[in-house]
């Protein structure tokens, strides 16, 4: 007998206060990793990069979210485990999923964003830009980074739908009261109209 869009818009903030800053702070961390390991292509940091990324894909994000419980907030103690506040206050409890799924998601993403990278800086107008004095570096940042992030942007778009949906398991796990952690409960109540 309830309305349920006073309930979607609650819990439509703090969804989108864990899912924003991971997608942004995501994407320019996995751009910026990738973008390092193709300044280095072929040598032992471009290597062992890809190792890592290899590694962090293979394994859980329920790993990624309770080791980062049990390290950040059991043993050192600098954020809470779980919980929401209201307002500021939901800064300190945000932080750990935010940085879990940054984290959880680099492996496959920098892979990818370094396989266009790399493919962009083989092409011939970026040869042509070295052969007349350009540094790796300038090329990379003015013709390999503006012309790779047209597919990059465009993979990155088909993520956005999700923002709104909310991180079924992040918000289960660290008690965020937005629409993932709602269709959870509705889900394990039988709430079909939910």
């Amino acid at each position: 007998g309830r309305d349920i869009a006073n309930e979607l818009k609650t819990r439509m903030g703090p969804s989108l206060a864990i899912a924003l800053p991971t997608f942004v702070l995501g994407l320019f961390v996995t751009v910026c990793f990738a973008l390092l390991l193709v300044f280095f292509r072929a040598s032992y940091l471009d290597f062992w990069g890809v190792v890592l990324c290899v590694a962090m894909m293979s394994i859980s994000g329920l790993f990624y979210i309770i080791g980062g419980q049990w390290l950040v907030s059991k043993v050192w103690h600098l954020v809470p485990i779980s919980g929401y506040g209201a307002g500021l206050d939901a800064g300190r409890f945000l932080v750990l999923p935010v940085v879990i799924g940054v984290i959880a998601g680099i492996g496959g993403s920098a892979r990818w964003y370094r396989t266009i990278f790399l493919e962009e800086a083989g092409k011939d107008y970026v040869r042509t830009a070295r052969a007349k004095g350009l540094s790796e570096l300038q090329a990379l940042f003015r013709h390999v980074l503006k012309n790779a992030m047209i597919p990059i942007l465009t993979g990155v778009v088909v993520v956005i739908p999700s923002l709104f949906m909310g991180s079924l398991i992040y918000e289960s796990f660290f008690g965020i009261p937005g629409l993932g952690s709602y269709t959870i409960d509705a889900i394990n109540a039988q709430d079909f109209p939910v």
